[in-house]
């Protein structure tokens, strides 16, 4: 074995931790980011929520690292002076912020305040509101979400039953999922509780008499195994109620036909759903009818929609018209924009006391979140600026004028990379005129025209759902002819193409569009 010395060039790229949580912001949500946010302020002493509605200075990225002028350090001095009287009495108060411990963050080791240490995000509300836990307004309470299992226990409440029972009743309202069906069998559910096989046969005793009276609660539906049951058990309810003045004996029929398989009632095979209940077309179209008036999902008016709301990163709207041509205002929306700073009281202090490096690391952590922040919001607006120039026809005549684009044409005008545009338009959303939008909803793929041009894929299911919706109901266009028709308009687009574009936008197919 021969031993040797040789000299070898090569290139690596190291993502310092500073640039890690660039990426990684600029790919979060508008939820996630404010979780980030609130997660910093809990661990950084030296950065801050401003809360006052002060002038937010002018800055941008370049000039993150620029040192405080001379005022600027005559007004923290006697800013330092003034909180330093304030807190003699109190010595502690001050140095108990900086008891968490550093975390590994490679700074520059600068403590030197700068234009983004103030105050970031000055047109957006601060996170508190300043106003008391005990000052909540009564509304607000009578308007709270009620969840389906806190609706269950208080009907659970009313009945009188034992320990045992009232707790297998309980144990069945937790095992609920969002919809409100029970997706677990009863021997699942108490096989892990039981220590022996009598104790399993005692439990699904239990387990059956709470769930024949789960049955009997509302919302009509509830605690049912699958589909079938649980339009069986709505119907069963309007036998029961005394506000039904129908037929029963349609309800009845209707009973027997959810004992079929739900493919020939999702068909609407009349013709097989008659031989099997020896009923007549009349009375089939009727019960097809009331069955598509039961609620498949019994939960579903229970489910918090707070939860789905939408709030936009980016707000565009119509520029005052100053020529001929439509211009259009792009601006980030006020309220996603945090509003942070570095600690004024706290940097002073260790700048006066020389901190030691954890410290030192601890405050540039805080400059370098307030600066990526910034970034990730000015990527962002960038990015929007350009897909609405790109898509300015979109925002004049809606979704059919929206154009063929992709991800690299919007990087290489902005010079940035391919990922970074993805990053950015994953989870960020746009308010406009016609509604509000993801990024990634702009960008799509072209189908050819006679024309020799294209046309965007998105403009081409806008014009599809157009033709559905115009269609007879007596009388529905197949996936063939809306391809027929497209090609009529010169856009070739496939039948299975078609196919795909519908299903996308949750379009029955022609036989269960057709009206009965």
């Amino acid at each position: 074995m021969k031993l040797g010395v040789s000299l070898r060039t090569s290139q690596n790229l190291a993502l310092t931790p500073q640039l890690q949580q660039s990426i990684r912001l600029l790919q979060l949500s508008t939820l996630e980011m404010q979780q980030e946010v609130e997660q910093m302020l809990d661990e950084n002493p030296f950065l801050e929520v401003q809360e006052e509605g002060a002038e937010a200075e002018e800055f941008g990225v370049e000039r993150a690292d620029t040192p405080i002028s001379t005022g600027d350090r005559v007004l923290e001095r006697d800013e330092q002076s003034r909180v330093g009287e304030e807190s003699a009495d109190n010595p502690a108060a001050e140095t108990a912020e900086f008891e968490s411990g550093p975390t590994d963050w490679d700074g520059d080791g600068t403590s030197d305040l700068s234009p983004n240490d103030g105050e970031w995000g000055g047109d957006a509300p601060g996170r508190g509101s300043g106003q008391a836990d005990d000052d909540v307004d009564a509304a607000d309470i009578n308007s709270a979400h009620i969840s389906l299992t806190d609706f269950l226990h208080t009907q659970a409440g009313e009945f009188f039953l034992s320990a045992v029972e009232r707790s297998a009743l309980d144990f069945l309202i937790e095992s609920l999922n969002e919809d409100g069906y029970l997706e677990d069998a009863l021997e699942d559910l108490a096989l892990p509780l039981a220590r022996n096989m009598d104790e399993v046969d005692e439990l699904l005793h239990h387990f059956q008499m709470a769930l024949n009276l789960l049955h009997t609660m509302e919302p009509a539906g509830v605690g049912a195994r699958h589909l079938a049951e649980c339009l069986q058990l709505q119907l069963r309810a309007l036998q029961r109620s005394e506000e039904y003045d129908g037929d029963m004996a349609l309800l009845d029929l209707a009973t027997q036909v959810c004992a079929q398989p739900l493919e020939l009632i999702a068909r609407r095979d009349i013709k097989q759903l008659c031989m099997a209940t020896q009923a007549s077309a009349d009375q089939m179209r009727e019960v097809l009818l009331l069955i598509a008036r039961l609620e498949p999902k019994p939960g579903r008016r229970f489910a918090d929609v707070d939860r789905n709301i939408i709030v936009p990163d980016v707000i565009v709207r119509p520029a005052k018209r100053t020529t001929g041509n439509r211009e259009f205002l792009v601006r980030l929306n006020p309220d996603v924009m945090p509003r942070l700073r570095v600690h004024d009281v706290y940097a002073n202090a260790m700048r006066k006391s020389h901190g030691g490096p954890e410290l030192q690391q601890r405050l540039q952590e805080a400059r370098w979140f307030i600066k990526n922040i910034q970034q990730r919001f000015d990527t962002i607006l960038r990015v929007s600026e350009a897909i609405v120039e790109r898509q300015k026809d979109f925002f004049i005549r809606g979704e059919m004028a929206m154009r063929p684009l992709v991800l690299r044409e919007i990087a290489d005008e902005l010079g940035l990379h391919e990922s970074t545009i993805s990053r950015v338009t994953t989870a960020k959303y746009m308010d406009t005129p016609h509604g509000t939008f993801e990024l990634k909803y702009f960008f799509g793929s072209g189908l050819e025209t006679d024309s020799g041009t294209s046309t965007s894929s998105t403009a081409v299911r806008a014009l599809i759902k157009q033709l559905i919706a115009a269609e007879s109901p007596q009388k529905p266009l197949s996936d063939s002819k809306i391809s027929d028709l497209l090609k009529d308009q010169g856009i070739e687009c496939a039948r299975r193409t078609v196919a795909k574009y519908r299903e996308a936008m949750r379009i029955a197919p022609a036989n269960l569009r057709k009206s009965l």
